[in-house]
């Protein structure tokens, strides 16, 4: 049997207080510039530790999810990301610094110091930008939901890339851009040892929800990805 974990003792998370500043004003300039259309809202938690495990297929992706939700989000951003005004901005608002390729202890600390304080970390388990199909994950997630007991929301982002065009590009002016929300998958907190077995089994359910959501909200919004990035792009 799974459940959701309960926050429990407030453990001293990451810093909000900018995103309670900040967002409305990014927000407004975001939605000036973009269709921006967001649905399932409700299907996030309104209190307690949750894991956004979303597709990715271009650099909007995670601004656009992150100032759009209800509560404050802190997402798993590249490190070379931290560069110039775009780093300031990530680094005042506690976003997480993440050193692809390797296994970053940093970055694993920070992610379970957000959901032990029983906030909301955004993580693309793809490590990459792709198709927006989701056709591998690691095992980040999964490992992340097992520790924690945190509830997964598979999210679905769609129209922050145009077919054919590169994965560092932005939309078109006034183009239309969903998030959509999906039901959450809830876990069972594990006790040490988490297996490796168990890590890779909770994956593929992770996995498998997260492809089911993206054909569900493509479908039904009737919209299409963006398709795969040009050759000389990589997926990063």
């Amino acid at each position: 049997m799974t459940t959701i974990a309960q926050p429990g003792p407030v453990r001293s998370g990451l810093a909000e207080w900018s995103h309670r500043l900040l967002k409305p004003v990014l927000r407004r300039r975001v939605s000036r510039r973009w269709d921006v259309h967001v649905r399932g809202m409700g299907q996030v938690p309104e209190a307690g530790p949750v894991i956004l495990a979303s597709n990715h297929i271009g650099w909007l992706d995670g601004p656009v999810t992150v100032l759009t939700s209800d509560r404050p989000v802190h997402a798993l951003v590249k490190h070379e990301s931290f560069e110039g005004g775009a780093g300031r901005l990530l680094r005042l608002g506690a976003q997480i610094k993440l050193h692809r390729g390797r296994t970053d202890a940093g970055a694993l600390r920070a992610a379970l110091r957000v959901l032990r304080a029983g906030q909301v970390l955004l993580v693309y388990p793809e490590g990459k930008r792709g198709d927006g199909l989701v056709h591998e994950i690691f095992g980040g997630a999964a490992y992340l939901a097992l520790t924690t007991g945190s509830p997964v929301v598979p999210v679905a982002v769609i129209g922050t890339r145009e077919p054919g065009a590169g994965i560092e590009t932005k939309p078109s002016p006034g183009r239309r851009v969903d998030v959509v929300y999906g039901s959450p998958l809830t876990f069972a907190a594990t006790p040490w040892p988490r297996d490796a077995a168990s890590v890779s089994a909770t994956s593929e359910q992770i996995a498998d929800a997260m492809r089911a959501h993206v054909q569900w909200a493509t479908e039904t919004l009737q919209r299409d990805l963006p398709g795969p990035p040009p050759q000389q792009d990589t997926f990063t």
